[in-house]
Formats: C-alpha cells, structure tokens, sequence
C-alpha cells in the first residue's frame, strides 16, 4: 500500500535541525533475553520506540523504521522498510536503512536506547563531510548502534553481507572512518548513557527505578510490575 507523503517525510514546514541526515531506528533484534519485543515496552507514557522517534523527530529531516514486522509498528507515522539481504544482525538493518534514505547520510541507533543524547548527535553529525563513517568511543569501545553512516558506506556493506562478514565493523577497512574519542564524547555525555540499552527484564526494571530515582516517576507510570512483564513475555 502506498504510503501518505507524512510518513515519507517529515511535514516540509517542520523546523529540524539537521537536514540533509535520515534518521534510522533498527528494530530487527530478536529480544531473545527479554522475552518480549522491547521496543514496544512502556517508557515515558508510550512505548520506547515511540520515545526514540519523537527525539528523532526533532533533529533529523526524515525518520525511517527498519522492520521486517510492519504491521507490529503500524501506529509509528514514519516510512517503514525492510531488510534488503536475508539473514540476522545489525548490518543487514543499517545497510536497509541506508539504502532507503533519501538524504546522504544516516545516522542509525538500536531501538532499545532510552538515553540517547541530542547534544552528541549533533556532534557526530557535524563531523559527517569528513568521512563515510562518524562513529563514537564509549566505554566499552566503538558504538556502532550510535553512528552515522554515508552513502559511501554501501558498496563495501554489500561486499561484506555477500562475504559472509556480519559484523557491524567488517567492511570499516574499506572505507573512510572518523573516531569521536572517547574524551570528546564525555565532554557531551559524562556517563556515556547514549550507549545503554535494555535487554532483560532486570535491566528494564533498573531504568525504571532509576527514573522514579530521579523524579521521573510520571513519565513512567505506564510501566507494568514485574508480574506484568512475566505475564507479557509469557504471552508472546
């Protein structure tokens, strides 16, 4: 079915602040330690997906869910497409998302990061002309899941997807690379909280207690007990 020029693009007359960059949200995980979609967990009076896209929103010119599961997003007013290549992994989605951009550049997350940073996206998309691919340090190494990827990129994912080679970082030889150190990215986010994300039950039920921590209880009071979640994971 054809869909309206509003989930294509974003309304023409909608102020963002990074044209010429496509949002991406990978949501082709399997939750295979939640149990349950997570992306379609409670967050902040919504769900987290949700969350990730109205941030997005307000940064990028387009907004582009990578699916294989459609109709699981339906209520989500952006452009939904599918995995070009059949198999697993994040490259198979960051490629997709790439692909079916309309804009130059990418900038891709996982669906399950609740403390994405704008001030740290903006830096990274602020680096884009000086290479293929603007990745950042965290502590744990590069964040591929929070990167910005050009065009440029295509030719050596697909070699890759045809080699065989899933990692995210296999076809990175191939083209150009820029490193946002880890200094300049504690600089934006002390705690490196862009790079979280929520895998398991306990985990959700950390970021839970940590926002009511943080008198966020409102933006949370949606989000089911822990009987609940048992009961929405052993409903799927």
């Amino acid at each position: 079915m054809k869909q309206s020029t509003n989930q294509v693009r974003q309304n023409p007359n909608h102020h963002v602040e990074l044209a010429g960059v496509t949002g991406v949200i990978l949501a082709g995980g399997r939750s295979s330690r939640m149990g349950s979609n997570k992306a379609l967990l409670p967050y902040r009076g919504g769900r987290f997906i949700e969350a990730i896209h109205r941030q997005f929103c307000e940064l990028f010119e387009e907004v582009l869910l990578v699916t294989n599961t459609h109709e699981q997003y339906s209520f989500l007013p952006c452009r939904k497409v599918a995995d070009i290549y059949p198999g697993v992994g994040a490259l198979v989605g960051l490629h997709a998302g790439l692909h079916h951009s309309t804009t130059a550049h990418i900038f891709a997350v996982a669906c399950d990061m609740p403390y994405l940073n704008s001030a740290l996206i903006r830096r990274l998309a602020s680096l884009r002309d000086r290479a293929d691919v603007v990745i950042p340090q965290g502590d744990r190494g590069l964040e591929p899941l929070h990167a910005l990827y050009g065009k440029g990129c295509l030719a050596a994912m697909e070699q890759a997807l045809t080699g065989d080679r899933r990692r995210i970082v296999s076809f990175f030889p191939a083209v150009r690379v820029c490193n946002l150190s880890r200094e300049e990215v504690a600089e934006l986010d002390p705690g490196f909280d862009s790079f979280k994300n929520i895998n398991t039950p306990s985990d959700y039920f950390e970021l839970r207690d940590d926002e009511r921590g943080t008198n966020l209880t409102d933006s949370l009071e949606q989000a089911p007990s822990a009987e609940d979640l048992s009961f929405m994971i052993r409903s799927v």
